[in-house]
């Protein structure tokens, strides 16, 4: 007898107006830009008589195939999107979602940067992390002077949260980020 499938639990698909408003762009871009110049390559080189070799079909229908499944995607992540925005957070003193939040690493004397954003606007390089991952979890409704340990491959890591802001930094590039 087969085992039942594993029921998905689905969790909310919070993300920033910014993170909203670069799907919406990107599904612009595809929509309105990228796929109807796409469509013309493909009329022109479906004219040019046996598909079977013609490399411009060939692959024009494949990247088709590619940005219908991207524009599906995007409709879905927006569709479920519930957005929130860290400027009408309350309780501004403790770490929620939208969050920019300064670390002291304990072990290691280095201080580190992080946002506390959406699963579709993660960006480790910029310091965006992902509300579900585990020093975001970590860090959710602490607030500053507060000590946090985060299980890494490497053992518990320990951190002080240094500053808690709703606003963007002036310059992101120049903020310490995790190596």
């Amino acid at each position: 007898m087969a085992a039942a499938p594993e029921k998905v639990v689905d969790e909310k698909n919070y993300i920033t107006p910014q993170g909203h408003a670069a799907l919406e762009a990107e599904f612009q871009a595809l929509l309105k830009v990228e796929r109807p110049a796409l469509v013309k390559v493909v009329s022109w080189a479906a004219g040019n008589g046996d598909r079977s070799e013609n490399g411009d079909y060939i692959y024009g229908k494949r990247r088709l195939r590619q940005i219908d499944s991207r524009l599906r995607f995007l409709m879905q992540r927006m569709d479920a999107a519930v957005i929130v925005d860290p400027a009408t957070q309350q309780g501004l003193e403790k770490v929620y979602f939208g969050a920019w939040v300064s670390l002291y690493a304990l072990k290691t004397d280095t201080e580190h940067s992080y946002r506390i954003v959406g699963k579709d606007e993660l960006d480790p390089s910029t310091g965006y992390i992902s509300w579900v991952s585990p020093l975001a979890k970590a860090l959710l409704g602490k607030q500053v002077g507060d000590t946090i340990n985060v299980p890494t491959p490497v053992g518990v890591e320990q951190y002080e949260i240094t500053e808690v802001s709703y606003q963007a930094p002036e310059q992101v590039e120049n903020r310490p980020t995790a190596p």
